[in-house]
């Protein structure tokens, strides 16, 4: 009983961590919406908040045992791109974030 509650395979460390992430990133995202009044710093919560919830849906993804959908597919052509516009607009506000503080 207690190996089945502390299940540390690589692939339950992914899927918790995965869960994690989109947590944390719905948590960015919508501090972002609700809490952040800096222009700057709302986009750059938004961002991250992208990257953390694209990857974190992109890992389950990867993992699950059952072959991959139309949904499936969808995230993973547009999860990348997603991921890939955020990071590089969070490198391109990084120096008006800095400014900012």
């Amino acid at each position: 009983m207690i190996h089945d509650a502390f299940n540390l395979s690589p692939g339950s460390i992914a899927w918790t961590a995965s869960w994690i992430a989109t947590g944390v990133g719905l948590g960015m995202w919508l501090w972002s919406w609700l809490g952040e009044k800096n222009a700057i710093q709302k986009l750059r919560w938004r961002d991250c908040g992208v990257v953390m919830l694209f990857s974190g849906i992109l890992t389950r993804v990867v993992i699950q045992d059952r072959p991959m959908m139309a949904w499936d597919w969808a995230m993973v052509l547009l999860g990348p791109l997603f991921i890939a516009a955020a990071l590089w607009r969070l490198a391109r506000t990084a120096q008006g974030a800095a400014e900012g503080l």
